[in-house]
């Protein structure tokens, strides 16, 4: 697991890929930034470089206020790289507070159509969601002399 601290010392996200069930879970909390965002964000993606996975657990539970500063940089850079990096599914659990929610919904309407993306009221839901979800199936090898 990889844990991303303020300045002060406090995680604001721990990230975990889990290979048993073949997605990466990441684990917002507190208050966010552009900076939290993007340092964030930015860590999937080379998760995904290193380590192609399709699914992405993403658990705002634990999140506080607003995040929208951040929505033009993940609809405009963040989603083309962790696109190309191989994410399909993305699974969103929701903040129970109100200023995340708006910023999710305003985030939703920006990114919602590049990959398959839905929002559940808790983990449970979103891991049942994403197990249903198909994984890349690998080429088929070929015989050898064909």
């Amino acid at each position: 697991m990889l844990d991303f601290v303020r300045p002060d010392g406090s995680v604001f996200l721990s990230v975990e890929r889990d290979r048993e069930r073949q997605w990466v879970y990441a684990r917002w909390q507190g208050l966010q930034t552009l900076e939290t965002v993007q340092q964030g964000g930015l860590a999937y993606v080379q998760m995904l470089h290193d380590e192609p996975c399709p699914r992405l657990l993403n658990d705002h539970t634990d999140l506080i206020g607003s995040f929208s500063e951040a929505n033009e940089w993940i609809a405009q850079e963040w989603t083309p790289q962790i696109l190309g990096a191989g994410l399909r599914y993305f699974a969103q659990v929701l903040s129970p507070g109100i200023f995340a929610q708006v910023s999710l919904a305003d985030l939703h309407q920006r990114i919602g159509d590049q990959f398959e993306l839905r929002l559940f009221p808790d983990v449970e839901t979103a891991s049942e969601w994403l197990l249903s979800t198909p994984l890349a199936v690998p080429p088929t090898a070929q015989p050898a002399g064909v």
